[in-house]
């Protein structure tokens, strides 16, 4: 396969190319501006949409094509009336740990704005999750997640009232969950089933987060439990899908064992 020689590791195949060759106008400059973000470095500013245009020979709608796929895809963003280099995706293990500990562990600074803290009667369907029986109260805990100050997330959090009866009071919504639970009440977690998915937010998750309604989102569906195999959580994680990629490590059964 001779066009491999030379391919960037993970790269398309052929940069992209069909194997008819013909190359739509939008991708030819994609692949040229990409090549110009390479240069500029993360927080450059981009030239304007008509120097662009000019320099690769396109109309305006076409380089707006290909601007808007590379804004999708996290590798620019707009900032005020300008687009700027994007930094690189946060990797977050698909693990049982922490938000905080994931973002902390590139150097970043995680964090969280409170929206929401509500105990409501357990409906059946989270009820058979959270093994309760259905009217048991539970908490509801909804936070926007921040790195460094930039809204990247938004997290949904069921919880039994009676594991957390006081999680109203004695909680700071702007830190890790796991950690109180770990630390202040002394419940560990034992194991989880998760579940990824790529949606669009809702127009309310969009405003929250702040991002346009048509940029994917990654959706974890999480279940937690604890050492002694009790549901302990029920989570519901959006994270906006240019700012994000996720990591997990695979083993063979027998080192899983």
């Amino acid at each position: 396969m001779e066009f491999m020689y030379g391919q960037d590791p993970g790269a398309p195949v052929r940069s992209g190319v069909p194997e008819h060759g013909r190359i739509p106008k939008y991708y030819a400059a994609k692949v040229e501006i990409a090549a110009l973000l390479a240069e500029l470095g993360e927080g450059e500013v981009l030239p304007t949409e008509r120097e662009l245009a000019a320099r690769f020979e396109v109309s305006r709608e076409t380089l707006r094509q290909a601007l808007r796929e590379l804004v999708l895809e996290g590798r620019l963003r707009r900032a005020g009336r300008g687009t700027v280099v994007a930094g690189p995706k946060l990797e977050q293990p698909l693990a049982l740990a922490s938000y905080t500990e994931g973002v902390r562990g590139q150097g970043r600074r995680p964090g969280r704005h409170l929206v929401g803290l509500d105990r409501f009667p357990c409906p059946p369907a989270l009820a058979a999750d959270l093994g309760l029986e259905a009217g048991d109260p539970v908490w509801h805990m909804e936070r926007v997640l921040l790195a460094d100050d930039e809204r990247v997330g938004l997290e949904s959090t069921y919880v039994a009232l009676a594991r957390v009866p006081d999680l109203a009071a004695d909680f700071e919504p702007d830190s890790s969950f796991y950690a109180y639970l770990h630390d202040r009440l002394g419940i560990a977690f034992g194991d989880a089933d998760e579940r990824l998915e790529t949606v669009l937010a809702t127009p309310r998750e969009a405003l929250l987060i702040g991002t346009p309604g048509a940029l994917p989102m990654l959706l974890i569906h999480r279940l937690s439990r604890d050492t002694g195999g009790r549901p302990l959580e029920r989570v519901r994680s959006l994270y906006r899908g240019d700012r994000f990629s996720f990591t997990t490590h695979l083993g063979t059964p027998a080192e899983r064992n």
